[in-house]
C-alpha cells in the first residue's frame, strides 16, 4: 500500500510541500513564494493564478525529490491561509478579480453596519466577532464591485472558495467546488452548531448560497487530480485551515488539549471535543475538523503581534541585523530591567480586541539597553499568550495541562521557558515545527488508511521546558505587563 502523503502548505506568501511517510518522517520538501499586492491601503491581494500555478510546481518539485512517483503517494492533503476570498467563473475556471486576502480592510464600513444591529446574532450561530478578517463581507464586496458579478452568482455562474477550494477545483479540472469545516467557520456564514451554511447569515451578508461549496469532512475523499497533472490521478483527502491543522499536527486530538503557533503573530487554540465553544472572555469560536463523525471545536485567540516584533526590531529599528539574533541579544540578560514592550502596532487582539492601541516601550531608565528591549519584545510573546490561555481557562472552567508550542519563534529556548514560567504548566516543542503541513498530511493519511486512528500518529517533543520561576515572582512579573497593556490601550482615540 503507498504510505507517502504530500502535504501543500498555502501560506500567505508562498507554497511549501511536504512529503511524509508513515512514520510521520519529511522525506522531502520544496518551497516557493509568490507576490503580494497592495493596490490601496488597507488592500491586501493576491493573484489566485499564481497561487495555482506555484503550487502546481512545487507538488513536482518535492515529488521528483521524494524520488516517489505519481502511483507510491496515498493521498494530497492541504492546509491553507484562512478567510482568503476567491470567486471565479465555474465555466472558464477563471477569477473575476484579484483574491481578497485575509488582512485585508475594504470591508470595514460594510462591517461596522452590521455590527451595530446583528453583532450579536452573528456571534451566537457562527463564534465570530463582524470583521473585515473574515470571508463574507469580501464576497459580497466582489459581487457588488466586478460588473454583473452579482446577476451571474444568482444564475449560478460563479463560485466562491478559500484557497483550499480554489486548489481542490484546480486539481480535479474543476470538477469539485468543496471546502470542510475549519475554512467554512471563517466565512460568517457557518452555523456551528448546526454544521452548514446558514441561509439566514447568507440573506444578511448579501451572499447568493449558490456560489457556495459543498462542505464535507476533513478527513475523506474530497477528489482525484485530474487526468495530465501527474502520471496517475491521485487522491485528495484531507483538508484544514492552518491554524486548525497546526492543533491536528500537534496531534492535540483530546479536549482540553492546546497549542500555540508563534509567527508573525500567534494564535492559541485549545481543542473543545463535540462542546460548541461559547466565549464570554474575548476569543472566538471555530470548527477543528470534522474526521467523518462530525464536526468538533476550538476555542482561538489570535495575537497580532508577536514575530513581527522582532522584524520591527531589525526592519525598522536596526538593534539587529538578522532575525536570528533576537533569542541570544534578549538572553544576555537576565530580566528586562522593568521595562516592558507592549507590541500593539496594529492595535491587539484577542482577548482585548482594541482597534485604537498602540504600541508602548515603557518603565525606561537610563540602564535600558537594546539587550533589554530585545528581552521585552520575547517576553511580551509569552505574557499574550498568558493574556489569552486565561481567558480560555476561564471560558472552559478548566486549567491548562500543557502547551504545544511550534512557528519560528519557538526555536528560542529562552521564549519557551519563560512561557512555562508565565502560565504554570510544561511548554513542549515537537522535532518538527511545520505543524500546518503536517496536520494537513496526518488528515490525507487517516482518510487513505496510512494512519489506522490518530493513536497512531507519532508526535514527538524534541524538548520539554518546566516551570522555573515561583508563581510570586511569575506574578509580579505578568502584573508589571498589566500595567503596561493599560498604557497602550485607546491610545489613537485619546489623541
Amino acid at each position: 500500500m503507498a504510505d507517502l502523503v504530500l502535504s501543500i502548505d498555502a501560506g500567505t506568501t508562498g507554497i511549501t510541500v511536504l512529503a511524509v511517510d508513515g512514520t510521520g518522517k519529511v522525506n522531502a520538501r520544496a518551497y516557493s513564494e509568490f507576490p503580494q499586492s497592495y493596490p490601496r491601503p488597507g488592500w491586501v491581494e493576491h493573484d489566485a493564478n499564481t497561487i495555482w500555478v506555484t503550487a502546481r510546481d512545487v507538488l513536482h518539485e518535492c515529488l521528483a525529490s521524494s524520488g516517489a512517483d505519481a502511483a507510491d503517494i496515498a493521498g494530497i492533503g492541504i492546509t491553507n491561509q484562512r478567510e482568503t476570498t476567491v470567486v471565479w467563473e465555474r465555466a472558464r475556471g477563471e477569477p473575476i478579480a484579484p483574491a481578497i486576502v485575509w488582512q485585508d480592510r475594504r470591508t470595514a464600513a460594510a462591517c461596522d453596519l452590521l455590527r451595530e444591529e446583528h453583532a450579536e446574532r452573528i456571534r451566537e450561530r457562527t463564534g465570530l466577532v463582524v470583521d473585515p478578517y473574515f470571508s463574507g463581507t469580501k464576497i459580497a464586496w466582489l459581487l457588488d464591485n466586478v460588473d454583473g458579478a452579482r446577476r451571474r452568482a444568482e444564475a449560478g455562474e460563479l463560485a466562491f472558495g478559500t484557497i483550499d477550494t480554489w486548489l481542490i477545483w484546480k486539481m480535479t479540472g474543476g470538477d469539485r467546488h468543496v471546502t470542510e469545516p475549519s475554512n467554512a467557520s471563517r466565512t460568517m456564514l457557518y452555523d456551528l452548531a448546526a454544521q452548514g451554511w446558514d441561509e439566514e447569515l447568507c440573506a444578511l451578508l448579501h451572499v447568493p448560497p449558490a456560489v457556495l461549496p459543498e462542505i464535507v469532512p476533513s478527513s475523506g475523499r474530497f477528489g482525484e487530480t485530474e487526468p495530465g497533472l501527474f502520471a496517475s490521478a491521485i487522491p485528495i483527502s484531507g483538508a484544514a485551515g492552518d491554524q486548525q491543522a497546526a492543533l491536528f499536527g500537534q496531534v492535540c486530538t483530546e479536549q482540553g488539549m492546546a497549542k500555540n503557533t508563534y509567527g508573525t503573530g500567534s494564535f492559541v487554540l485549545m481543542n473543545t471535543g463535540r462542546e460548541v465553544p461559547r466565549s464570554e472572555h474575548g476569543l472566538l469560536g471555530t470548527a477543528a475538523w470534522d474526521l467523518g463523525d462530525g464536526a468538533r471545536y476550538a476555542l482561538e485567540g489570535s495575537i497580532f503581534v508577536t514575530g513581527a516584533a522582532i522584524q520591527w526590531m531589525r526592519d525598522g529599528m536596526g538593534i539587529i541585523s538578522d532575525a536570528a539574533e533576537a533569542g541570544p541579544l534578549a538572553a544576555s540578560v537576565p530580566d528586562n530591567g522593568g521595562a516592558y514592550l507592549v507590541p500593539a502596532f496594529a492595535g491587539l487582539g484577542a482577548p482585548h480586541w482594541d482597534a485604537y492601541a498602540r504600541g508602548a516601550f515603557v518603565g525606561l531608565t537610563l540602564g535600558i539597553t537594546k539587550a533589554h528591549l530585545a528581552r521585552a519584545v520575547v517576553e511580551a510573546m509569552a505574557f499574550q499568550t498568558r493574556d489569552v490561555v486565561e481567558a480560555m481557562t476561564a471560558d472552559v472552567g478548566k486549567p491548562l495541562a500543557e502547551l504545544r508550542v511550534d512557528g519560528g519563534a519557538s526555536v528560542m529556548d529562552l521564549l519557551c521557558q519563560f512561557q512555562a514560567d508565565q502560565l504554570g504548566v510544561v511548554v513542549r516543542r515537537p522535532e518538527n515545527l511545520e505543524t500546518t503541513a503536517m496536520g494537513a498530511a496526518f488528515l490525507a493519511g487517516l482518510a487513505e488508511g496510512v494512519w489506522g486512528s490518530t493513536d497512531e500518529i507519532a508526535w514527538r517533543a524534541a524538548a520539554e521546558f518546566e516551570p522555573k520561576a515561583s508563581r510570586d515572582e511569575a506574578d509580579a512579573a505578568y502584573e508589571g505587563w498589566q500595567q503596561a497593556l493599560e498604557r497602550s490601550k485607546g491610545w489613537a482615540r485619546a489623541r
